[in-house]
């Protein structure tokens, strides 16, 4: 039976696609069936792989690969989660905190790969449902890292009610709310002031976005909870993004619930390394301190 993998780049960047090309060619000569995304065929120019539509690109998988940023690697997520395939990110872009690899270590990776050397954890996701009419129109997506509800006009300021399992917490004048997972902590949840969440822990996150309010502090709640955000009926427009690539425009009065995700993205490990390592190399922290180590 064939081994079959996906792979996923930005090509619309010169290095990446030229990536991409070394890593299809090492996997074809390793037996593999290498799948592409139709829309990609061109670019790559690579003899032997298979073009595939967005919808079944995954499917029977054993493995994606992801070369680029964090964007390619939440793209790929899209095409991944559905057929439960394992996701592998090597780093083509600047930070990168998605990826497992780096782009010194794509050699290393495909042979991990081709000799089944890895492992696969599971990431939480989170399910979104927004009703923009009351017994209207429905739209429903997911996220990996988050799902935020945002002003839709900058000048003005909006008027948000959170609840929390049922129960009102707190209206917002504010940008807006972002719901995050333990994997998005370090993402768009980050920058709005959201703690930083160990991927294994199983939370959800909720972080106020520079809102005028006694209490705007960042929330931790269960995996099991659920966020319910109302737009207020006298509000602005307002705008609902998931992961930063699909978003819908969300007219005043809207609803969105928010909770646990019923697919996980399933991302491949290659060489664990403690999570505070991670942190520490992707965002350059100072472990010796402005002064230097002590001796």
């Amino acid at each position: 039976m064939n081994r079959v993998a996906l792979l996923v780049t930005h090509t619309g960047r010169r290095r990446s696609t030229e990536h991409a090309r070394t890593v299809a060619n090492d996997l074809i000569r390793a037996g593999f069936e290498v799948r592409v995304v139709a829309d990609e065929v061109d670019d790559l120019e690579v003899p032997g792989v298979v073009p595939r539509s967005d919808l079944d690109a995954a499917d029977g998988a054993e493995i994606v690969f992801a070369l680029g940023g964090d964007g390619t690697f939440l793209r790929a997520a899209e095409l991944a989660r559905p057929a439960k395939a394992p996701l592998l990110g090597i780093n083509l872009g600047k930070v990168g905190f998605l990826a497992e690899a780096e782009i010194d270590d794509i050699d290393q990776a495909v042979r991990d790969v081709v000799n089944r050397d890895y492992t696969v954890d599971e990431r939480l996701t989170l399910d979104v449902r927004a009703e923009l009419t009351p017994g209207g129109e429905v739209v429903e997506s997911w996220a990996l890292n988050e799902i935020s509800v945002e002003k839709g006009q900058r000048a003005q300021m909006l008027e948000l009610l959170v609840d929390v399992d049922g129960r009102p917490l707190s209206r917002y004048g504010c940008d807006g709310v972002v719901c995050a997972t333990p994997t998005g902590s370090t993402a768009y949840a980050f920058s709005a002031g959201g703690p930083v969440v160990w991927p294994e822990v199983e939370a959800l996150l909720l972080v106020p976005i520079s809102a005028h309010a006694l209490f705007s502090k960042p929330l931790v709640t269960a995996p099991t909870s659920t966020f319910t955000i109302t737009v207020d009926p006298f509000t602005n427009l307002a705008v609902l993004c998931c992961d930063g690539r699909r978003v819908y425009d969300l007219p005043p009065g809207a609803q969105i619930t928010v909770q646990r995700g019923t697919l996980p993205v399933r991302i491949v490990r290659l060489r664990p390394r403690p999570f505070t390592d991670r942190l520490v190399a992707k965002f350059g922290l100072p472990v010796d301190g402005w002064r230097g180590a002590k001796i």
